[in-house]
This record gives structure tokens, C-alpha cells and sequence, in this order.
């Protein structure tokens, strides 16, 4: 378990205390990997790709199914968004930075950026209000994929780029760190995919900055916890690009949604 909440920051080369951390624990902070000026542009990118997926009633991506949401005016607004980055080009951009590339050495030389598989960078816009259907997500490991289409547990790691600063009151990533070694028993039936929103008393709460960069491994059990605030308070926005290894597997607008994307509608 960790007792103390440590951060670090990232100088273009992962450290050996850096590789060690992360083996350990399953996760690592990196304070300030964007500016603001660049987590404005990113935001405001989402809004324009938003525009068009609402205009033309896009019901997915790839065969990934969008996931639509009321903000607090009533208006419409997309709360899930996947394969973003083939959608604008400053999500474009944002994909090749070659300090990514960097990161692809917490699993090893054959490791990649999943920006073509799964489901590509995926952007989350939460919102807790009357309407909202996406302010939470129960506790889950993203390994699951792999077991539900009967192929080899395969490293993944999400790298997540914070675009709010929270507190523990606004809700967010919650972790076990360590569970990232645990046995496939534990993997599959540790806790109830997605219908269990319960604190754990082990969890750590992931607390970041706008502009900051967290990794976890896609073996670890975590959730994202609803925000205890109501209202333009509790929105906030993250995107979430994997780092996968294993047989290239890239989606196309001719792949089908799979059977594990049914639970997304259990997310509210």
C-alpha cells in the first residue's frame, strides 16, 4: 500500500525510480506534462468535434459507441468520446508527442500507443447534474476486454492527460495500487465490473492539476468516483490513450461493438 502520495516529473527520459515506482505500485503522477495554453486548445478541440458528432447523430466510432449526455443548460453534449484523435487535428498532434513515445518503456520495445485499437484516445467530459448520465464509473479492471475476446492478457497501460485541476470532493480516479499483480481469479471476481461504486478502504484517490499526466496499468481495479459537488463544479474532462502490446489490431468504421461495450450503459 502506499503511505505516502508521490509525484514526479518528467525530464524526457523515464528514471530508474520512476520504472521502479510504477513496477510497485501499478501507477505514477507526472506533475505539468502540458501548459495551460495546451489544455485550452485540447478542450476547445473537443467542443468543435462535439459539434459535428451531435450535427450528424453519429451513434459510434468504429464501433464504439458514443456516449451522449445532458450539461447543465439542457443542451446536448457528448461525455465519451472515442477515437478523438483521428477527428482533429490538434488531438492529431497531441498523439505524436514524442514524450509518449518515452513512456512506452514501462512495458518494453514492443509496446505502442493504441491510437488506431481499442478504443483509440478517448476523451471523458463529466458533468454531476440533474440530467447527467456519466458522473461515475464502477470499479474495474481494463484487462477485462482481453478475457471477454478470448485472447492472451497482453500488457496495457492507460495513460491519462488531466485537463481539470480536482480535489477528492470533485470525484475522479480512484486505485488499488498493487492489484496489477494479482491472480486472474482476483482480476475477474474481486469486485462486481461496474456495478460496485463502493469506497474501498485500500483505494488511493488520484488527485491532478490541469496539465497533468498519470499512467495505470490496465490490470489494476479502479473505478472513477462521482463528484460530492453538483454542478459546473464537478465537470471535468481527461483523455485516456493506451499503450498496448501484443497482434496489431486496428478498428476501422467496419468493426463491430463488442460484447463487452454492453456495460457501458451501466455507467451514470
Amino acid at each position: 500500500m502506499v503511505t505516502t502520495y508521490q509525484t514526479f516529473h518528467f525530464t524526457g527520459e523515464l528514471t530508474a525510480e520512476q520504472i521502479a515506482f510504477f513496477g510497485a505500485y501499478g501507477f505514477i503522477h507526472f506533475k505539468q506534462f502540458i501548459n495551460q495554453e495546451a489544455v485550452a486548445s485540447i478542450v476547445q478541440a473537443s467542443k468543435e468535434v462535439e459539434k459535428k458528432w451531435i450535427a450528424a447523430g453519429l451513434q459510434k466510432i468504429n464501433g464504439v459507441p458514443i456516449k451522449y449526455g445532458v450539461d447543465l443548460d439542457g443542451s446536448q453534449i457528448v461525455q465519451r468520446f472515442a477515437f478523438i484523435n483521428q477527428h482533429h487535428p490538434v488531438l492529431n498532434e497531441l498523439s505524436l508527442d514524442p514524450r509518449l513515445q518515452k513512456l512506452l518503456n514501462f512495458v518494453g520495445s514492443h509496446a505502442r500507443l493504441g491510437t488506431t485499437e481499442k478504443d483509440g484516445m478517448v476523451f471523458n467530459h463529466y458533468i454531476n447534474g440533474p440530467q447527467s448520465k456519466f458522473a461515475q464509473m464502477g470499479w474495474h479492471t481494463d484487462g477485462l476486454r482481453d478475457v471477454f475476446q478470448g485472447t492472451k492478457l497482453n500488457p496495457m497501460l492507460n495513460v491519462g492527460i488531466h485537463l481539470s485541476s480536482l480535489n477528492k470532493e470533485q470525484g475522479g480516479l480512484r486505485i488499488l495500487p498493487g492489484t496489477h499483480k494479482q491472480s486472474l481469479y482476483q482480476l475477474l471476481f474481486r469486485k462486481k465490473y461496474f456495478l460496485s461504486h463502493d469506497t474501498d478502504p485500500d483505494e488511493l484517490a488520484i488527485i491532478p492539476e490541469a496539465g497533468d499526466l498519470t499512467i495505470h496499468d490496465g490490470r489494476l481495479w479502479h473505478r472513477v468516483a462521482k463528484s460530492t459537488i453538483v454542478g459546473e463544479a464537478s465537470r471535468r474532462r481527461v483523455i485516456y490513450i493506451p499503450i498496448i502490446a501484443g497482434k496489431y489490431t486496428p478498428k476501422n468504421e467496419h468493426s463491430p461493438t463488442l460484447f463487452y461495450q454492453r456495460f457501458a450503459g451501466l455507467v451514470k
